[in-house]
């Protein structure tokens, strides 16, 4: 969204173009989970989930921590989000689907939830370009913000935010 993110490469830019590994990174934020934990909060193919965990972890958006000892003797590895994904501006990649990639996993991910009780708001407007640079602006201002200040005691909540031109309002 913002002027400060570094261009993503290629590989970062295909590997962020996937609704899985959205969700995938979404799920590793706050806690390190296994390949096969993953796979089950996503309700999804272990096999499946461990293709985009290695190209996550291979992009550096995953990262493994110390394996640890798991069930009848094998070894579990649990990944972390590195982060990553933040600092990186995809548009100007030449790769297309980031943008539909997060819309889809923000769509599968709101379909888990109460959207009644989610806090929904829609608003039209008209702007400038220079009104539209000073809207990113704040907003992406505001999203730094409270994304360096989230206490370790607090409750997990996410934002999707698309600022778009109307075409349905405009001939």
């Amino acid at each position: 969204m913002g002027t400060r993110r570094r261009p993503a490469t290629e590989a970062e830019a295909r590997a962020l173009a996937s609704a899985v590994r959205l969700r995938i990174l979404r799920l590793c934020l706050d806690q390190a989970l296994t390949n096969k934990e993953i796979a089950g909060r996503l309700d999804a193919n272990p096999a499946t989930t461990l293709h985009h965990v290695r190209k996550l972890v291979e992009t550096g958006f995953l990262a493994a921590e110390p394996s640890r000892p798991g069930p009848r003797g094998s070894t579990e590895i649990p990944y972390r989000a590195t982060g990553k994904s933040w600092e990186m501006d995809v548009h100007e990649s030449g790769v297309s689907g980031g943008s539909a990639a997060m819309l889809d996993a923000f769509l599968e991910e709101s379909r888990l939830i109460d959207l009644e009780r989610a806090d929904v708001v829609r608003l039209g407007l008209r702007l400038t370009p220079e009104g539209h640079a000073e809207l990113r602006r704040r907003l992406e201002e505001l999203l730094e913000e409270f994304r360096g200040r989230q206490p370790p005691d607090g409750q997990a909540y996410s934002i999707f935010l698309a600022v778009h031109r109307d075409v349905t309002r405009d001939p």
